[in-house]
């Protein structure tokens, strides 16, 4: 009878962990067990670069149950502007450890755990904090992409807590990096994803990360507590992996890269303005294509720069060659008779693009190689339309 109400007990227990319905009373055993969880990346951009979390075990009492950062509310009814203009709230989560590998052994991603070498006052102090971040009234803090996402939480805690304890060693990086090539690491060079991340963010990430920022990114904190010491002793007692991925082979299709369609442009940009010159014409669709397409690019980078709370897309100078105000000059090209203005405007765009060479040679922002296509097919143009408007002023001169 006293067994039948100990483990219902326990399962009580157990269950109001699951719900989250933690009891400030509840304390760790001398069995307990706390770990880091790195998770591997997906295809999807928002998995690219993985995920962290804190496992906490305790046989004693049965729990297991997994802390993270990262958590969203995509019911919000206003989640697409909040999560454009970075406004939205992220929030600590926690689950079920069972659960957490299950979600990840459905999405076929690598689990690593590192158990940590805490002593089980330093266990219970990090439980009691953890609790007491979940709380609905301190789990909720605005993220950002490179200072403050699921990654940057983990050692932030760690710190705050064990600080006086902890020794950190960046040995095991062995040249500097700025936040763009951290984050090439992660991404294929020739895909959107790629192409669209350098095209958003801006010059802030073309500075050196510290050896502590480089933790924004779950492997570099994963690598960073391999090489941190706790009292003197290593922090990771041992490492394991605990879920493995199926081997997967994607054929990728060339044809649907941006490589691919950014060499069609430039291709059919130089035959049709070649074809434009020999017969003493002008494609008004091409220059109103390429002219809108880029004023809505440098619209979309004025938003992101200027309407927004990210800190990873200010100081972006993609401005420069695409030009928000194309989206107006595109209307005017479409026209026959191109307005006396336009003249100085093509020069001014035309010099954007040299400045763009210019900041892309001294690395005050690296842009996507890609983007050389784009660069190449507007030159051509713009030196087209202005070779056309200065013969069109002498014959009528």
């Amino acid at each position: 009878m006293f067994k039948m109400s100990l483990k219902k007990y326990l399962l009580f227990v157990f269950l109001a962990f699951s719900a989250l319905g933690f009891s400030q009373e509840i304390e760790l055993s001398p069995l307990s067990k706390i770990s880091l969880l790195t998770v591997g990346a997906a295809d999807d951009l928002s998995s690219k670069f993985g995920h962290t979390a804190i496992r906490i075990q305790d046989s004693a009492i049965h729990m297991d149950i997994v802390f993270g950062y990262g958590g969203f509310d995509f019911e919000d009814p206003l989640f697409y502007y909040k999560f454009t203009t970075g406004k939205l709230d992220y929030s600590m989560t926690g689950h079920r450890f069972n659960g957490f590998l299950e979600s990840y052994k459905i999405q076929n991603r690598w689990v690593r755990e590192q158990e940590l070498n805490f002593s089980v006052a330093q266990r219970n102090q990090l439980f009691q904090f953890l609790k007491n971040n979940h709380r609905k009234e301190n789990r909720y803090y605005k993220y950002d992409f490179l200072f403050d996402n699921c990654a940057t939480k983990v050692p932030e805690v760690f710190n705050d807590i064990f600080d006086s304890s902890l020794k950190y060693d960046s040995s095991h990086l062995k040249e500097a990096s700025t936040f763009r090539q951290l984050i090439h690491e992660y991404l294929d060079e020739n895909s959107w994803s790629a192409f669209g991340i350098d095209l958003a963010l801006g010059s802030v990430i073309d500075r050196e990360a510290s050896s502590w920022e480089h933790q924004f990114l779950p492997f570099y904190v994963k690598e960073q507590f391999e090489n941190t010491r706790i009292n003197g002793e290593p922090l990771v007692i041992k490492e394991e992996l605990i879920l493995d991925v199926k081997p997967i082979s994607e054929k990728k299709h060339f044809i649907l890269s941006p490589l691919f369609w950014l060499i069609i442009l430039l291709v059919l940009t130089i035959a049709i303005t070649y074809r434009d010159y020999k017969n003493n014409k002008r494609s008004r669709w091409l220059d109103f294509t390429l002219s809108l397409s880029t004023g809505i690019a440098g619209l979309i980078i004025c938003f992101l720069w200027f309407a927004t709370n990210h800190s990873s897309t200010k100081i972006n100078f993609n401005i420069l060659w695409a030009a928000a105000p194309n989206l107006i000059a595109a209307f005017y090209l479409l026209k026959k008779k191109l307005p006396k203005w336009i003249s100085k405007y093509l020069w001014i765009v035309l010099g954007g693009i040299v400045l763009t060479g210019i900041l892309w040679l001294f690395k005050i922002q690296v842009f996507s190689p890609l983007i050389l296509f784009i660069l190449l097919a507007l030159a051509i143009r713009y030196v087209f339309l202005l070779k056309k408007e200065y013969i069109k002023k002498k014959l009528n001169t």
